[in-house]
């Protein structure tokens, strides 16, 4: 297998993980390590210093098996940047907190290789959305978001006010602290917190979710993920802000921002004793009430 591997640091808790990666490892795997963890790596766990790496989109390719995160649901975040539109599948392996995308676990390091090596995954299709101005060009040199595009407010603690179209008609002004355009994926993120919804993550949905609503009977609205949405922004301040997952942006009020889905889509690996479902009952909590207890 050709295996590319990103975690966003290094921290001596995680050295059992990395240890128990080297020995799954067969002598035909080609594996890279991301560059900055590679440097940090080494110092620790010196059997590392054979391993090539890789530091931008451009040094890989489509002929990656996978790539396996360690870390959380931000480390897959932050590892799209690097994967974009090469179709490389993404396993991550979750040394976080709640994990909805990073589904494996550190303790299941031998069942995870058990699997991968017999074929015993599916991977799924995560829709990723895109921001463009009213020219049509990227707001940002990495502009897709597999959660949430949010605007925001920047340096007042006043509202400001969304003026939101969707295939060029008219919905509503939010007057609010800010706005969340959620995928279904992001749909278990900020747009959860928010009051949005939980979408299934085959959904061919978008939610849009305002964030304190000054106008109590704004609600969150699921739309099918081919609308165009269009916002214009004003408020006391001259500028707000752009988020892409954890990628921020400083727009002028003059820009009026486009977003749509993008022409690409990320894989996720999932191992076949998991779901979706499931990830929702053991995160969320969902049917903790004992009387569901004899339901599985």
């Amino acid at each position: 297998m050709k295996i590319a591997i990103y975690a966003q640091l290094y921290a001596p808790e995680y050295k059992a993980v990395f240890s128990d990666l080297l020995i799954h490892f067969e002598p035909t795997d080609v594996v890279y390590v991301e560059h900055h963890l590679f440097n940090s790596l080494v110092c620790d766990i010196p059997a590392y210093e054979g391993f090539r790496t890789f530091s931008a989109f451009s040094d890989l390719d489509t002929s990656f098996d996978m790539m396996l995160t360690i870390g959380g649901d931000g480390t897959i975040l932050r590892a799209i940047t690097f994967i974009q539109n090469w179709n490389i599948p993404i396993l991550g392996i979750n040394v976080g907190r709640l994990g909805f995308l990073a589904t494996a676990q550190k303790d299941e390091i031998t069942e995870v290789f058990t699997a991968l090596r017999n074929k015993k995954y599916t991977t799924v299709e995560r829709t990723l959305i895109e921001v463009l101005n009213a020219n049509g060009d990227p707001i940002h040199p990495m502009n897709f978001a597999l959660n949430e595009m949010t605007v925001t407010r920047k340096n007042t603690a006043s509202m400001i006010t969304i003026n939101t179209e969707l295939n060029g008609e008219f919905l509503t002004s939010y007057w609010a602290d800010g706005l969340i355009i959620s995928t279904p994926t992001g749909s278990t993120g900020y747009s959860l917190s928010c009051g949005g919804p939980v979408i299934m993550p085959t959904a061919k949905s978008f939610v849009i979710t305002p964030i304190a609503p000054h106008n109590l009977n704004a609600r969150p609205l699921v739309i099918p993920d081919n609308t165009e949405i269009k916002l214009s922004i004003s408020g006391r301040e001259s500028e707000f802000l752009v988020s892409l997952d954890s990628r921020i942006e400083t727009l002028s009020n003059e820009i009026s921002i486009h977003i749509k889905k993008a022409d690409f889509s990320i894989k996720l690996i999932r191992l076949e004793r998991e779901s979706f479902i499931k990830t929702l009952r053991n995160k969320l909590l969902w049917g903790e009430d004992s009387r569901n207890k004899s339901m599985w």
